[in-house]
């Protein structure tokens, strides 16, 4: 893989962005999903600062986007209650660009 590769951010090619949590047993199983279906790229750090640091300005002069978060409540409490920080980066995303949304499903 070149660098240039490395560093892209795929594109997002859905509107909502469904993140589909309910098979999901391990934090790796949802930072995978997060970064398959944000594009992020290669370097992203299955983290929450990571996640902060590649979603903060991404939705930023693009049209209105939502996530639709899938499984969320299926999941074990310990995974739910570590997903929580993702909730705090989807709100702290919000308010850095209003056009990106989030709700909880299910």
């Amino acid at each position: 893989m070149n660098y240039d590769d490395y560093n892209k951010f795929k594109e997002i090619t859905e509107n909502p962005i469904v993140l589909d949590f309910s098979e999901c047993k391990y934090l790796s199983e949802i930072h995978s999903i997060l970064k398959e279906k944000f594009g992020l790229p290669e370097y992203y750090g299955d983290n929450w600062d990571a996640l902060w640091d590649c979603i903060d300005g991404l939705f930023y002069e693009r049209e209105e986007y939502i996530a639709e978060i899938h499984g969320f409540y299926d999941m074990k409490k310990e995974l739910q209650e570590e997903c929580k920080e993702m909730l705090k980066v989807f709100d702290d995303a919000h308010n850095e660009t209003p056009n990106f949304t989030y709700k909880i499903i299910s």
